[in-house]
């Protein structure tokens, strides 16, 4: 088994609109048939998870109907500040991401591999008794987290050795993607063309309009699976109007992209800049915290922990997430090859932007902008790489040249 590639669920149309010849016309509908669309979903054995309030924060949890949604909700997002405010509005969608993406139901942070107990007899395994955990259904997810899971397909399901969890937990996911009408200011999608539409990869596609009748979802499926939920929910057939109206709310947040980042320029300028003096500013802010990778919806890295008990009876090895940020992450027999947070946080973005075209052909980077808005030191990557373009820069000459650095100027 393999996980789903882009473009295996189902014939690419416009997700807004449909397309003249699709096979799945577009259909509107109001809060109740939002309702009616979750319990069609755990009707089908889902365990429905949603954007939730929960400490003063949107999260993702356990959704029964469309009034667990945030209703009225909005997140104002900046460099190392977010705050959750009322609008007095109805909208179930009005913010735009969750703390953390929906990664940790796909690829979880913590994974028991397996288990063994200390008996008379010596060490035994214990019989791995873990049931299957339910199929997922993700109510809301953006067009940047749908790409980010383009992103992990490729990385955990498609490459020469695939994780069997992933791939197990991903086949049996239900997306139910809703377009971005609105945008945060730390917003860069659009740059990246992950959004503010939603690509492929969902098997429902929601916009969400405020209307003078109230809200109204405009829904296109994706899938064959899709189309079956839609048809469980209480709809009528989009008009011109309608898909009209979600195609200039959708318009509207391109336009209020508060960032830009060329993923061709940025590729180009680390890959040509190991040694510019950017980096030594950025380090001088830089934690070395890990924030940046717990949030980030593309960020796979683990490593391996064996834990006991108090009384060193019983014993588990489990897969946690783990973070480039962290000294030991490169330590390798006599230390670590990364010893400072300008090494660490150079990796960190290099691979991001650009040896990922190496490694998985696109970049590691959605535009959900959540690095920026969780980094305590309030360090924008779209910010350093502007910089890095922007200045004369330094080069080295060859990677081979290890006893000197020959410096040129570059644009």
């Amino acid at each position: 088994m393999t996980a789903p590639a882009a473009g295996t669920h189902g014939d690419r149309h416009d997700p807004v609109t449909g397309s003249p010849d699709a096979p799945f016309p577009p259909a509107i509908f109001g809060v109740e048939g939002l309702t009616a669309l979750i319990h069609a979903l755990r009707t089908r054995g889902y365990h429905v998870l949603g954007p939730v309030v929960r400490d003063g924060a949107v999260t993702y949890g356990p959704i029964r109907s469309a009034e667990d949604l945030p209703a009225g909700y909005v997140d104002e997002t900046a460099p190392a500040r977010y705050r959750l405010t009322r609008d007095g509005g109805d909208a179930r969608f009005g913010c735009a991401l969750g703390v953390q993406g929906w990664k940790r139901f796909l690829h979880p942070e913590c994974l028991t591999l397996w288990r063994a107990r200390r008996t008379p007899e010596g060490v035994i395994p214990d019989a791995n008794d873990a049931t299957p955990p339910q199929p997922v259904a993700f109510l809301g997810a953006r067009p940047c987290e749908l790409a980010a899971m383009r992103v992990q397909d490729r990385v955990l399901g498609q490459g020469p050795v695939s994780d069997p969890v992933y791939v197990e937990r991903r086949a049996q996911a239900f997306i139910v993607a809703v377009n971005c009408t609105t945008a945060r200011a730390t917003c860069f999608c659009a740059s990246q063309g992950t959004g503010p539409l939603a690509g492929d990869g969902a098997d429902l596609v929601l916009t969400e309009l405020l209307t003078d009748e109230g809200v109204r979802y405009v829904g296109v499926p994706g899938t064959e699976r899709g189309q079956g939920v839609l048809d469980a929910v209480p709809h009528a057939p989009a008009t011109p109007a309608d898909v009209a109206a979600a195609a200039a709310a959708v318009r509207r947040a391109e336009r209020e992209m508060g960032r830009v980042l060329e993923p061709e320029g940025a590729r180009e300028a680390l890959r040509a800049n190991p040694d510019h003096p950017r980096w030594d500013e950025v380090a001088a802010r830089c934690l070395g915290c890990g924030n940046c990778t717990l949030v980030c919806p593309t960020c796979f890295c683990t490593t391996v922990q064996d834990v006991t008990d108090l009384t060193g009876e019983h014993l588990e090895r489990r897969r946690v997430w783990d973070s480039c940020f962290t000294l030991d992450f490169s330590y390798i027999h006599g230390g670590s090859i990364r010893p400072s947070a300008r090494a660490r946080y150079r990796q960190w973005l290099t691979h991001k932007l650009s040896t990922w075209w190496d490694q998985f052909g696109t970049s590691g980077c959605v535009g959900c902008g959540r690095c920026i808005t969780w980094c305590p030191a309030g360090i924008d990557l779209t910010e350093e790489v502007r910089a890095i373009r922007a200045s004369t820069t330094y080069r080295r000459r060859s990677l081979g040249d290890v006893h000197g650095v020959t410096r040129t100027a570059a644009r």
